[in-house]
């Protein structure tokens, strides 16, 4: 397949200022793409963009992807992501590529170009685990993270699984599942003069912190340890172990 040629085919494209073999272009005025071919031209780098749309950021992290592209586009990794990126005006502070078994762009229109395609976008340090499994990687992708809006802010990677005999929550199975951080700033509360229930999480790093209620207090124990008595001092600590 002819690469350049493929993209400079797309509705509207035009060449991406700033960057060397790269190219924008939109199918609909809230839908913007850029993309930029790899240092051997072998594969094309692409960014999506929904509603607000950056060419400069654009050019940004895909200069930065190809800079990178080597710890980007790694054998048997799905979701990856390297730290160091940044541009004034946005917090981002990292960028990722998703492989495309997990993106399947251009699977209806440019099937071909599908295998050849890396989805790359700015995000930060504390969503990517580099241990994501495929259903993990599809649901970051996918659902959960919103890789398209270049306004948004983090949304830490967190495991999660929990019992609650009192209030009859819990898991469903016994493995820590993806879950969004509100899900177990909820919970904890619940924790509160019941020493049975439970909360065990998973962030970003691998590392684990089991939560339960203890004296009078919230306890928390794994690779740091609390003992909270009050429910902001908790929050505080949860957060700051995500993100």
């Amino acid at each position: 397949m002819d690469l350049q040629a493929t993209v400079t085919g797309f509705p509207n494209a035009t060449p991406l200022d700033g960057l060397d073999r790269a190219w924008r272009w939109s199918l609909v005025p809230v839908l913007n793409f850029a993309g930029a071919l790899t240092s051997d031209g072998t594969r094309l780098l692409q960014m999506n963009q929904r509603g607000k749309h950056d060419p400069e950021l654009a050019a940004a992290v895909l200069a930065f992807a190809r800079e990178h592209e080597k710890e980007l586009i790694v054998e048997g990794r799905l979701l990856t992501s390297v730290a160091g990126f940044g541009v004034p005006g946005y917090t981002f502070d990292s960028v990722a590529a998703v492989v495309p078994e997990v993106h399947g762009h251009h699977k209806v229109q440019h099937p071909d170009l599908t295998p050849l395609t890396y989805i790359v976008f700015p995000g930060y340090a504390c969503e990517f685990s580099g241990r994501e499994t495929l259903p993990e990687a599809e649901a970051r992708y996918h659902k959960m993270l919103p890789t398209a809006e270049i306004e948004r802010g983090p949304l830490p990677f967190l495991k999660m699984r929990f019992d609650n005999p009192r209030t009859g929550g819990g898991s469903t199975n016994p493995e820590r599942a993806l879950t969004y951080p509100e899900v177990l700033l909820n919970e904890l509360p619940e924790l509160e003069d019941t020493p049975e229930a439970f909360v065990e999480y998973e962030n970003h790093e691998g590392k684990v912190w089991r939560v339960q209620w203890s004296d009078g207090a919230w306890a928390v124990t794994g690779d740091s340890e609390l003992r909270a008595t009050g429910f902001e001092e908790l929050r505080r600590f949860v957060e700051g172990t995500l993100c």
